[in-house]
């Protein structure tokens, strides 16, 4: 730790902001004209290997927002998996635990997308379904020290609802500064002391996205997640009620929370996203600017310049909002974005 220079400089610079558990997928992506029907075969006018998976996505985009970030996954031990890593790497993001594995192959996903912009994928999870609890324990010390951490569904569920688990054990005094570690002492206790050490106090932040959906989601997933962002169609199969417009949204947004989440958020694709939080449980609809779409593929993780977003009203969440939100990208990143620069460390001098 930081013993001289600038109290808990060295901290910030060791340790991820954003950890994400959750997928890699190899994209092979074909652009067509229009979307083939069933049984039909079609041309299509261009190819290509691309980086994605739910997980990966929404730690480029971490990055590209300016946390510091680490991956938690698992590819295959083959060119895939090799070319996934080094790409995480050439992102800044630290691929300390992303884990390469022989029995399975690197998770794919294949992707036809027309030119709307519209698409239908098919994934093969391979090496995804094999991150563990023994590689989450093998992390926990950069999980449980991160300001936010984020996951989905395209590992297996009880991976997501362990790295889910582990985050909410966290947070809390850490000293930094030339005296003793505040773990057997209360935080009032310290304050009576008046002694001059430098403490860190951070509080962990977990955002979860149920996709791909199941309508039997256990219940600890609800009670887990500070913030819980869905798309309209994940919404439907989670709750079982119709979501076509912002009311609806609405409608489907309290039954979420009345699950035990902290803060809903509901995604309504070009429309907008519907959120609302415990402390006000009113829903709130946030529409978005029009824009044309180029591929709406990740549009919900790593492609801010498919989708402007306004400057999101977060107060419902007791998170600040500025300016640097606006054109952030999807709902979810705008979230993470406020959530992000409302946890910076604050660092009191005793």
């Amino acid at each position: 730790m930081a013993a001289s220079g600038e109290p808990g400089r060295q901290w910030q610079e060791e340790v991820a902001a954003v950890v994400v558990v959750g997928s890699c997928m190899t994209d092979l992506v074909s652009l067509t004209p229009r979307l083939p029907k069933t049984g039909e075969t079609i041309h299509g006018h261009k190819f290509f290997i691309g980086f994605g998976g739910k997980g990966a996505n929404q730690c480029v985009q971490a990055a590209r927002l300016g946390a510091r970030t680490s991956m938690v996954c698992k590819v295959g031990k083959d060119s895939f998996g090799n070319d996934y890593i080094e790409n995480l790497k050439q992102n800044d993001i630290s691929t300390e635990f992303a884990y390469q594995t022989e029995d399975a192959a690197t998770g794919t996903a294949s992707i036809i997308v027309n030119k709307e912009g519209q698409n239908i994928i098919v994934i093969v999870a391979g090496a995804n379904l094999l991150l563990n609890t023994k590689d989450l324990r093998e992390a926990a010390h950069v999980i449980r020290r991160a300001k936010v951490m984020i996951c989905q569904l395209e590992v297996t569920p009880a991976t997501s609802l362990e790295a889910l688990t582990m985050a909410h054990s966290s947070g809390g005094p850490e000293c930094i500064g030339v005296t003793k570690y505040l773990s057997q002492r209360t935080w009032a206790e310290e304050k009576k002391t008046k002694e001059s050490s430098w403490v860190l106090w951070w509080i962990m932040k977990t955002l979860f996205n149920p996709a791909p959906a199941t309508a039997d989601l256990d219940s600890r997933f609800y009670t887990l997640s500070d913030v819980f962002c869905c798309n309209e169609s994940e919404a439907e199969i989670l709750t079982g009620l119709a979501v076509s417009s912002p009311a609806d949204a609405g409608t489907a947004a309290l039954v979420l929370l009345e699950r035990g989440c902290q803060v809903v958020i509901i995604t309504l694709g070009a429309e907008g996203c519907v959120m609302l939080s415990k402390t006000e449980p009113v829903p709130k609809f946030i529409p978005t600017e029009k824009v044309k779409a180029v591929d709406t593929t990740r549009n919900g993780f790593q492609r801010p310049q498919h989708t402007q977003m306004p400057v999101l009203e977060l107060s419902a969440a007791g998170l600040p909002c500025n300016q640097e939100l606006q054109d952030a990208g999807s709902c979810l990143f705008g979230v993470f974005r406020a959530v992000t620069a409302s946890l910076d460390a604050l660092i009191l001098l005793l």
